[in-house]
């Protein structure tokens, strides 16, 4: 989601005890389940690994979500190698 004009939306992360995940910024979820979910965000896609993971809050329009669990990682893609496919084909490769 993006402001008027073009702008990005702002991104923070905030991981609070590892068990708790707040991300602003958000623009769509592409896909989750209890160890992996799988997000754009205004800064690129976003992966969250862990155990037992759930979504506790997800707003579109505001661009924010919210995750509970067992939060071992948090990554992004990686955008400085050019067009090499998409997050989930360099996922699976």
């Amino acid at each position: 989601m993006a402001y008027e004009g073009g702008v990005p939306a702002p991104h923070h992360v905030v991981i609070e005890e590892r068990k708790s995940l707040t991300v602003s910024g958000v623009e769509d979820v592409e896909r989750f389940d209890e160890n992996t979910i799988v997000l754009s965000t205004s800064k690129g896609a976003m992966m969250v690994s862990g155990e037992n993971l759930h979504i506790e809050k997800l707003s579109l329009d505001g661009g924010d979500l919210k995750v509970e669990g067992d939060i071992d990682a948090v990554t992004y893609e990686d955008d400085g190698g050019g067009n090499r496919g998409g997050f989930l084909a360099r996922l699976l490769r």
